[in-house]
């Protein structure tokens, strides 16, 4: 295999970084949800419903931006504007930074 070929293998799909505030760090898939990146990067992160209504998982974006497949999941447009993110329902558009939110 060449190295084109190489870069168009599914297998080499892009990846973005996650780090938590604290220092920690996992691989983050630009198609599956921050909250199973992490999870599957042996981060220990607050989670409950997994579909961006309970709240649970609930951080604040430090760095970087996510996407979401859903319109305002389970965020205020302020809460939004103000850097919220919902890690069960976020995909990372880019590197990210996040911290667990207290509540």
């Amino acid at each position: 295999m060449t190295s084109a070929d190489a870069s168009l293998s599914p297998l080499c799909a892009p990846f973005f970084t996650a780090y938590t505030a604290d220092g920690q760090q996992c691989d983050a898939w630009p198609e599956q949800p921050l909250l199973l990146s992490l999870e599957q990067g042996g981060i220990d992160w607050p989670s409950s419903c997994r579909n961006g209504t309970c709240r649970t998982c609930i951080g604040q974006l430090r760095s970087g931006s996510v996407r979401y497949a859903i319109e305002w999941p389970g965020l205020s447009a302020e809460e939004k504007a103000q850097g919220c993110v919902l890690p069960c329902v976020a995909y990372p558009a880019t590197d990210v930074v996040l911290e667990k939110v207290d509540g």
